[in-house]
């Protein structure tokens, strides 16, 4: 037992050292080429009640409520402005180089792995470190030029949980996630079985994406870029997932909203361009602290299928 966990430790600080090189090589900030893919990122796909298959035991799971969920991440774009509104209503403040927001606490019950969440400021987005691609001038948010409609990283579970709910949203459950991705088979990925560089961003994938962007490391795509078009030269095919989503697997993880009663790590889905493919299966999670960021973490957000409200 004690060899087991050894063994995990290893693995987990090799991924931990080997996201920290991939960051390092980032530059603070970045301008690249604007690739239109031609998807909406503002709309919202209607995912019914009902049964559905979860995990990779295929255990028979139910959401007795419709809902909708963003068919993509939310994107740099749609965060800067968010952060300028926010600003304006003095739901958030700049301190120390960091994007910093008000979060009422947790209760702590003393468990081993949980980390007392106490009521006060806690920080949504750093400013002043590599792979971040929002900008303050000292009066408003702007984007790195070419990543308006990438999705935002650097986010930490705060800054993704307050995003949501400034619209009256919230960030997903894990099996309002599990179900959005995967429909109401059994399939492995979002889009079925198989995997390959055309049809998501990661591990396998980077070479071509590298080159398209012209830089020396791996790098988000556009939201929705694995559509089926073809972007000088590389061909990608249709991605979404049975109800319409890009990018539930690859590209960035995905914070998700459940608060688990003996820990304070929140779980994120999906897998990144820093993963192999093994991390982009339905069933594969990750987790981390509440202010955790990274420069290939994002999110997305749920809503009541009865609200209409939109981010524009």
């Amino acid at each position: 037992m004690r060899k087991r966990m050894f063994f995990i430790l290893v693995i987990l600080l090799m991924l931990m050292l080997n996201q920290s090189c991939e960051q390092s090589n980032f530059p603070l900030h970045l301008e690249i080429p604007y690739i239109e893919t031609g998807v909406d990122y503002n709309e919202w796909a209607l995912i019914p009640a009902g049964e559905f298959y979860s995990g990779q035991q295929n255990n028979l799971g139910k959401i007795d409520y419709d809902y909708e969920i963003m068919i993509t991440d939310v994107t740099n774009e749609q965060y800067a402005k968010y952060l300028n509104e926010a600003l304006k209503k003095g739901t958030v403040k700049i301190e120390n180089n960091k994007v910093m927001g008000y979060y009422p606490g947790e209760r702590f019950d003393g468990h081993k792995h949980e980390q007392q969440i106490k009521a006060g400021y806690w920080i949504y987005v750093p400013l002043d470190e590599p792979g971040v691609r929002l900008k303050f001038n000292g009066e408003g948010f702007t984007v790195d030029k070419g990543f308006e409609n990438h999705p935002v990283t650097m986010i930490t579970w705060f800054g993704a949980n307050a995003y949501c709910e400034f619209y009256g949203w919230d960030l997903p459950s894990e099996m309002e996630w599990e179900k959005a991705a995967r429909g109401t088979d059994t399939r492995t990925y979002p889009w079925g079985d198989e995997i390959n560089e055309h049809l998501a961003n990661y591990n396998r994938s980077n070479k071509l994406i590298r080159k398209l962007f012209g830089l020396d490391s791996g790098i988000t795509t556009p939201v929705g870029f694995f559509n089926g078009r073809k972007y000088k030269g590389f061909q990608t095919k249709n991605a979404q997932s049975p109800y319409g989503l890009y990018d539930m697997a690859g590209n960035v993880w995905q914070w998700t909203r459940d608060d688990y009663p003996d820990m304070s790590d929140r779980f994120m889905r999906g897998g990144s361009w820093a993963n192999y493919d093994y991390n982009l299966r339905i069933w594969a999670r990750n987790s981390s602290r509440p202010d955790y960021y990274a420069i290939n973490v994002g999110f997305r957000c749920v809503r009541k299928a009865s609200q209409k409200n939109e981010v524009n």
